[in-house]
């Protein structure tokens, strides 16, 4: 087998540095946004410039990259509501600088103990996914807030109550509404209205709020601040909790509304009950680099190290790009059949994980791929455990469940080298839909992402619901190793178009030299085991998408994948920190210290 030469990565091209100064407490303007960031002192990427600039706070008073991710996720909470907050859940990476170890939690929302494998289903069929979406029986039990705690114990230097303050401040100050936030408002306008506590926070009027008009949310000023004064007892088992529980058994619905609301079975048992988890990181390598990600329950880290081995066995340098993009598709393809097959919980389900992760069964998948012909989708899922070359085993499987498109990610570095790449989600664009009165965020609807029903007949599904399962997540925050220093991290979110965005961004930079926010930049495609690839606009306007065709590749049109962002360490000990150019408008990168 060809293997293809290991990777030094040296100077990335620099276009552009932007520094964002601490949050004001004056009136609110909007900030400005930067896709790329050089400097010192750390560094910082999300989706939103206020939430980058609560990471820059917390850094420049000397915070670590743990300290300053909370911070940046909690300020996310508040100008990125409908994909992120304390009502949901998410995995961090994190790359110690002191022990070169890299470290996982696994914040993922759990179902209640009254879930089980049929919770979903009416008389035997599937509810519609609709009303699953929008109802108290798809929310899961917050893991978030227990994310933030677990990751200052364990890395941080300050309190919840002091990485909390720029977020606080925020939600009560207001922030200066873009396009983003208004038209995800304007699409959800049906179902916020459904909602009381909903409506009368993110409609106000009965319109969503216009672009350029200043959004306030006290509520949730209010709970960040109890939460800063009383660490997490209020949530897990106190007064927010019982509003929590309350709001997921009774949907404070209109009943002038002409929608069924589903009651969910959460308690507040299910609350104290609820832990976070800390997993041995996925690992594989690849052209020479240590690349890290999240162990199951999500599937990002297997997905994408699966993938990454079966390209290993290819010098992706040398291909031309239609042969290149092609490798991609259809390793990734091969990628998801193996994950919807094995992946699920492993507190309750047998996952393979090293297996998966594998350079040997990687090898016997590699070779169902041909330069001149596709795979005919679903390709049928292997036996990990029992690697047989170019025999995929047992029956192609169904459809996956279907995973909302929204979530966040943000990358973090600081001044001392620790690295952190986190995803926080409440999984649909604005969740359950269901704000929690007076308190001031909506709730999840993740339980959705578990299969409503087994995907193949006769076949084990391991992503079925069952009482305090996690559902099966395709989130992949990612930290790459050079010699054992951080290199780059990266993630992003999209559902599982979040696997396919952070394969593409880490080939592009590794394989096809360019620099990270070029390869977050580059047009995307998503192959995910259908016949046919999502492809955005700008990714069949290429003159390769019909070279692609001409192989036999086929494609549905997709508006937008994914909003990633990433940061890099350079060999003078500079960081970069990358973001959109323009998907949601554009992300924002900054540095504490700009240097070119």
């Amino acid at each position: 087998m060809v293997r293809a030469r290991p990777v030094r990565i040296t100077l990335a091209a620099v276009t552009s540095c932007a520094l964002i100064a601490p949050v004001a407490q004056a009136a609110p303007q909007p900030p400005p946004k930067s896709a790329e960031a050089v400097g010192y002192g750390g560094a910082v990427s999300s989706v939103d410039p206020d939430a980058t600039s609560a990471g820059i706070e917390v850094l420049r008073r000397g915070g670590t990259a743990a300290d300053a991710a909370v911070a940046v996720a909690a300020a996310l909470g508040v100008t990125e509501p409908y994909s992120a907050g304390i009502g949901g859940g998410g995995y961090f990476v994190h790359y110690d600088a002191d022990t070169g170890e890299v470290s996982t939690i696994d914040g993922r929302e759990t179902a209640p103990a009254a879930a089980h494998p049929e919770m979903f289903l009416d008389d035997g069929e599937p509810i519609p996914t609709a009303e699953a979406i929008t109802s108290g029986l798809g929310v899961g039990v917050p893991g978030t807030p227990a994310t933030w705690q677990e990751a200052l114990q364990k890395w941080g230097s300050e309190d919840l109550g002091e990485v909390l303050r720029p977020a606080e401040r925020l939600a009560r100050d207001g922030f200066v509404v873009d396009d983003t936030f208004r038209d995800q408002t304007a699409d959800n306008q049906e179902r916020f209205s459904a909602f009381p506590a909903t409506r009368d926070l993110f409609l106000p009027g009965g319109r969503p709020p216009a672009t350029g008009s200043v959004f306030r949310n006290p509520g949730l000023a209010e709970t960040y601040r109890t939460l800063a004064d009383e660490g997490l007892d209020p949530l897990y088992r106190g007064e927010i909790g019982a509003d929590v529980v309350d709001t997921v058994r009774n949907p404070p619905v209109d009943p002038a509304a002409d929608r069924t609301v589903r009651p969910g079975g959460m308690t507040e048992a299910d609350l104290r009950d609820y832990r976070t988890v800390e997993r041995e990181p996925t690992h594989v390598e690849y052209r020479g680099l240590d690349v890290y990600g999240m162990s199951p329950s999500a599937s990002g880290g297997t997905t994408v190290g699966e993938a990454l081995n079966i390209l290993e066995s290819t010098d992706l340098t040398e291909q031309d790009k239609t042969q290149y993009l092609h490798r991609f598709l259809e390793s990734s393809k091969i990628g998801f059949a193996d994950r919807d097959r094995w992946v699920g919980d492993p507190a309750f389900e047998d996952v393979p994980t090293e297996e998966l992760t594998g350079q040997e069964f990687a090898d016997s998948r590699a070779c169902l791929i041909t330069p001149d012909a596709v795979q005919p989708a679903p390709v049928a899922a292997a036996d990990p455990r029992d690697p047989r070359p170019c025999e995929p085993q047992g029956p192609a499987r169904g459809g996956a469940p279907y995973e909302g498109p929204n979530t966040t990610h943000l990358t973090v570095a600081d001044a001392h080298g620790d690295v952190v790449s986190y995803t926080l989600t409440i999984e649909q664009t604005g969740g359950s839909g269901i704000t929690v009165p007076g308190r001031g965020f909506l709730l999840n609807n993740e339980l959705t992402d578990f299969s409503f029903a087994p995907t193949t007949p006769g076949e084990p599904d391991p992503n079925l619901p069952g009482p305090g399962k996690r559902p099966r997540s395709s989130i992949s925050p990612t930290i790459v190793l050079q010699d054992g220093e951080p290199l780059l991290a990266a993630g992003s979110p999209g559902g599982s178009t979040i696997i396919t965005t952070v394969l593409q961004v880490l080939t592009g930079r590794l394989d096809r030299e360019l620099s990270l926010v070029d390869a977050i930049a580059e047009p995307r495609a998503s192959q995910r085991n259908s016949t046919a690839t999502e492809a955005e606009p700008g990714f069949l306007a290429q003159p390769e998408a019909d070279k692609l065709r001409g192989i036999g590749h086929e494609f549905a049109p997709a508006e937008e994948i994914g909003a990633a962002t990433g940061v890099e360490r350079l060999p003078d000990g500079r960081w970069i920190a990358a973001a959109e150019k323009q998907r949601r408008g554009g992300g924002s990168a900054a540095v504490v210290d700009p240097a070119f």
